[in-house]
């Protein structure tokens, strides 16, 4: 840490979407829209690295409460993509070289023994099960969609763990790559 960047105090920032308008959520499942909401944001670059937003402004943005923003933030502060900043907001979390480096050495560590155990088990029709999912994360990166290829990627990567029976190896692998999106 530099000197005196300690001193600073953190820059609250109006959120302002990249495109012409944020999803707005619906009001049956408020908290999920919203945390669904944020994620695309962060994985689209709209919320920035290092940057603090506080939940009323991001409340007033999606026309809702900030009760729910606040839970959404918590849940993205556990997942490691954003920092609570006390009486300030949340900071989006910055990712070094090192951090994602350290993330796709752990995913190498868990999901290549997991792989080969898979290429020795499973019959070619269970790998082809998977092609939807490869080929829509291809067509979002075509098209430049950030969070829809994140989505995609996810859901791919959630599929083939799933595939081994582990739980825990699907929720630890999936939380990883989760974090390596955020960059």
């Amino acid at each position: 840490m530099e000197q005196g960047a300690a001193e600073q105090q953190p820059r609250t920032r109006a959120w302002v979407p990249a495109q012409a308008g944020p999803a707005v959520p619906r009001r049956h499942s408020v908290r999920g829209q919203v945390l669904t909401a944020l994620r695309h944001a962060l994985i689209g670059g709209e919320l920035l690295p290092g940057e603090v937003y506080s939940a009323p402004a991001l409340a007033e943005r999606y026309g809702v409460s900030a009760t729910p923003v606040r839970e959404a933030m918590q849940q993205l502060a556990g997942e490691g993509a954003v920092e609570v900043v006390p009486n300030r907001g949340f900071r989006v979390a910055e990712r070094g070289a090192r951090d994602l480096a350290e993330l796709a050495e752990v995913r190498t560590m868990l999901e290549v023994p997991a792989l080969i155990r898979l290429a020795r088990a499973l019959p070619p029709e269970r790998w082809e099960e998977l092609r939807p999912l490869a080929v829509e994360g291809v067509e979002a990166a075509a098209r430049g969609d950030r969070a829809g290829y994140a989505e995609a990627d996810h859901g791919f990567h959630r599929a083939v763990m799933s595939l081994t029976g582990n739980r825990r190896l699907t929720e630890v692998t999936g939380d990883l790559l989760r974090r390596v999106h955020w960059s």
